[in-house]
């Protein structure tokens, strides 16, 4: 259960598992999202900060334990960076 959790945090409930171009299309969602919280639901922005320093320390732990059991260090479908990437600016 909770690794089932965790692979839907990191891969952010499964972008990371499309084929071709996941973090183009994680980067695409991040964006609607942002617009949607910020212009239609007047979210403050120190308030989304905090939730985003939030998620940027509890995927430290998520992608690590992701990726323990796996060869390859860097898969594609961890796509979490994505979201901290795009939320930043």
């Amino acid at each position: 259960m909770l690794k089932t959790i965790n692979s839907l945090f990191v891969t952010m409930f499964g972008i990371g598992k499309l084929p071709r171009i996941p973090g183009s299309y994680a980067s695409l969602v991040t964006v609607i999202f942002l617009y949607i919280l910020f212009h239609i639901f007047s979210v403050p922005a120190d308030i989304f900060l905090f939730f985003l320093v939030a998620i940027f320390i509890i995927s430290l732990f998520a992608v690590n334990l992701f990726i323990k059991d796996l060869t390859n260090k860097d898969p594609k479908e961890v796509v979490i960076d994505e979201f901290i990437g795009q939320s930043i600016p």
